[in-house]
């Protein structure tokens, strides 16, 4: 599968890279990433994701701020959250059965949150873009790549 012809889901570790790690070793193929991802609008990223993030940078950022990253995250970066994030709603329920399984394949607590959402919100994304392949290697259903090797491909 072409992954340049497919929909991507993205991981937070994409996000992070950009927003607090400028000096960041893979920051340009990073940032190039993002920028084809925002160029052809097949971007992808879970609810679960987004949350990760905002708890990553709530260390460096004020509660506005905070809060205009919920708000502006998908107009920003031209990816679609799902679910959808509101925040007067609820957080969508997965099963538990699920997230445990996931977890007695040897995988964090986070990572299967992410997987167990992207398996119910987002089963027709068939390639995923992180820079830790080890995490979800074998795990995710579909192809796992780097930034990297999604551009090179």
């Amino acid at each position: 599968m072409d992954p340049k012809q497919a929909l991507i889901l993205i991981d937070t570790n994409i996000f992070v890279i950009d927003l607090r790690y400028k000096r960041d070793v893979n920051f340009k193929k990073n940032q190039a990433f993002l920028v084809e991802i925002a160029q052809s609008g097949s971007g992808f990223t879970t609810l679960v994701n987004l949350m990760e993030l905002c708890g990553i940078l709530s260390f460096n950022l004020n509660p506005m701020q905070l809060k205009d990253l919920w708000l502006y995250f998908q107009e920003r970066y031209k990816v679609t959250v799902l679910p959808a994030p509101d925040m007067k709603g609820n957080l969508p329920a997965v099963e538990i059965a699920r997230i445990f399984g996931i977890l007695c394949e040897k995988t964090s607590f986070g990572d299967a949150l992410i997987l167990a959402f992207a398996e119910k919100y987002l089963p027709f994304v068939e390639t995923m873009v992180t820079w830790d392949i080890a995490h979800f290697k074998n795990k995710y259903s579909g192809q796992v790549l780097t930034p990297e090797e999604f551009i090179a491909a």
